[in-house]
């Protein structure tokens, strides 16, 4: 008899109405890796905070047909692996999707995967870059799910895929129209973008920001073979929120920067795999505008990973090549991957 298995896609989530967008900004708020403070003021605070943002966010997604498309990203993402992993005729494969902060909940997806009745759990994250404020804090909202539930099946954590050769080519398969497209306006400069962090996140021993680093360079070594010339690149980091010191530079001051130098510039959304209100609003609206304000030349973003084929293969391989679960999930450990590597 096959062994059945279920894989459980992990992300973020998004709103499904203009009315859920101030639930959603307080889950997320509310998690203890977002917030770092004890009860009862995470509460207070997240409460604050979601209702400060809740206008100004409503009008984003409004933008968007007002909703998130993540979800339903997610789902093409979903049916595109599980139909990848029909190949593979030693085990059944069931694809689902656990979100972090709105439907489908974590609790919701654990109750599915119960009534599939899996011999092992395979938890995939869609963020191929590891922190504790986004693999780390699914992980553990799924290990409560199933203790409350009393759901014991063996599970395997696949913890980061910056370096996967699939994840790789793929970004590279996918940027390359848009160099040449930005090449008519000069030597292009890729820009590769991700959501940044509280700098002291990353000095208590996130490796968010080395993964990150090192997806590039494997990127660019990808592209300077494959172009045979150097590569003109540069991390910028988006989505800052408070007043705390977070990471630099800002994708803002790298657009800055190359209007000074009358650059064209290649938008790479480096740690989104699907589209949302980062890359649809801020990135493809927001800055755009700033990069005319600021006499960019050219500004080309390049699509989130979504299911190009290249990628989809990459998550097969995570699928049938799990690494050990333990390693990303210390802060204060550091991703054996990077052991060899800085």
């Amino acid at each position: 008899m096959k062994k059945k298995v279920a894989v459980v896609l992990l992300n973020l989530g998004g709103p499904d109405s203009l009315k859920a967008v101030g639930p959603f900004l307080f889950n997320l708020f509310h998690d203890p890796a977002i917030l770092r403070i004890s009860q009862p003021f995470r509460w207070l605070l997240a409460h604050l905070i979601s209702r400060c943002r809740t206008k100004k966010a409503m009008a984003i997604y409004q933008k968007m047909g007002g909703k998130s498309p993540l979800l339903e990203h997610t789902q093409a993402q979903a049916l595109a692996l599980e139909q990848a992993l029909q190949s593979h005729k030693t085990s059944v494969y069931r694809v689902f999707i656990a979100m972090r902060y709105w439907h489908p909940f974590t609790a919701e997806t654990i109750h599915q995967v119960q009534q599939f009745d899996p011999d092992q759990v395979v938890l995939l994250p869609l963020y191929p870059q590891f922190s504790t404020t986004t693999t780390a804090s699914s992980f553990k909202e799924w290990q409560q799910g199933c203790t409350q539930k009393n759901f014991k099946v063996p599970t395997q954590n696949v913890c980061c895929y910056f370096d996967d050769q699939d994840f790789i080519r793929a970004h590279s398969m996918i940027l390359l129209p848009f160099y040449h497209q930005a090449k008519e306006y000069g030597q292009p400069r890729l820009l590769f973008s991700a959501h940044s962090l509280p700098q002291k996140v990353v000095d208590a021993g996130d490796p968010y920001q080395k993964h990150l680093e090192h997806s590039v360079q494997k990127i660019v070594s990808y592209l300077k073979e494959v172009l045979g010339h150097p590569i003109d690149y540069e991390i910028g980091y988006q989505s800052r929120v408070g007043p705390l010191s977070w990471l630099t530079p800002s994708t803002e001051d790298c657009l800055t920067k190359a209007g000074k130098e009358g650059v064209p510039v290649v938008v790479i959304p480096i740690a989104f795999v699907s589209e949302h209100s980062e890359t649809l609003v801020e990135l493809d609206e927001d800055y755009y505008e700033y990069s005319k304000k600021v006499g960019i030349p050219f500004y080309g973003r390049v699509p989130a990973l979504g299911c190009h084929p290249f990628f989809i293969q990459s998550l097969v391989n995570q699928v049938l090549n799990q690494e050990p679960s333990y390693c990303c999930l210390g802060t204060q450990n550091p991703c054996p991957k990077m052991l060899a590597r800085f």
